[in-house]
Formats: structure tokens, C-alpha cells, sequence
């Protein structure tokens, strides 16, 4: 099953998920250009994970999931990317981060 992340709540989970990664490794491995191999990568799982999620656009955020659909090293790895990335976000993106904090109000839907 695939998910569209064409619909308006995907496709901002989506944004802030990039735009995270982004933040984090412009500061964080400094690539010359864009995104560097290992934050791509991680991008791209990411991105699979995502069209997968079991709940769709009902999808509360990863940290309220219930499913931890994230290979145990992606997660640290996610974990250590928000911890950097989610402040600075109130800076660079603020309404992204404001509405990404909402959707923490969300419920997971039961399983």
C-alpha cells in the first residue's frame, strides 16, 4: 500500500521532514552543494517509510506513533536529526514548525 503524498497533511509531514534534514546537514557535514550521500539516504528511507505508513493521512508524528516502522539505527539517527534540527526550525521555518507541533495533538488511530 502506498500513500499519497500528494494530500495536505502527508506532503507537510513530508516538507518538515526535509526540511530538517536540510538544517541539519548544512551544519552538521557541511556538503558543498545540497545534501550529502548519508543524509540523502537517510532522506530517501525516510520518504519509503512515509508512502508506507499503515495510518495515512490520519499518520500522527513519529514520536506519538505507536508503530515504530524505523529500523532501530534510522531511529536513533531521526532522533538525533530532530534534537539539532527542531529549534532551529522555530528560526528558518516557523509556521512549518508551529503546524508540526500541532500535529503532535493528533491521536494515533487505533491498530
Amino acid at each position: 500500500m502506498k500513500n499519497d503524498l500528494v494530500n495536505p497533511r502527508l506532503a507537510r509531514e513530508w516538507q518538515t521532514m526535509t526540511a530538517m534534514v536540510r538544517i541539519f546537514c548544512r551544519d552538521q557535514h557541511h556538503p558543498d552543494e545540497g545534501l550529502c550521500a548519508e543524509c540523502q539516504q537517510f532522506l530517501d528511507y525516510a520518504g519509503v517509510r512515509l508512502e508506507r505508513c499503515r495510518f495515512g493521512v490520519e499518520k500522527p508524528t513519529c514520536a506519538k506513533c505507536p508503530v515504530h516502522c524505523y529500523q532501530r539505527e534510522r531511529r536513533e539517527q531521526v532522533r538525533a536529526m530532530m534534537r539539532y534540527a527542531g529549534p532551529r526550525m522555530l528560526w528558518e521555518h516557523p509556521v512549518m514548525s508551529l503546524r508540526h507541533w500541532l500535529d503532535g495533538f493528533r491521536k494515533a488511530p487505533e491498530i
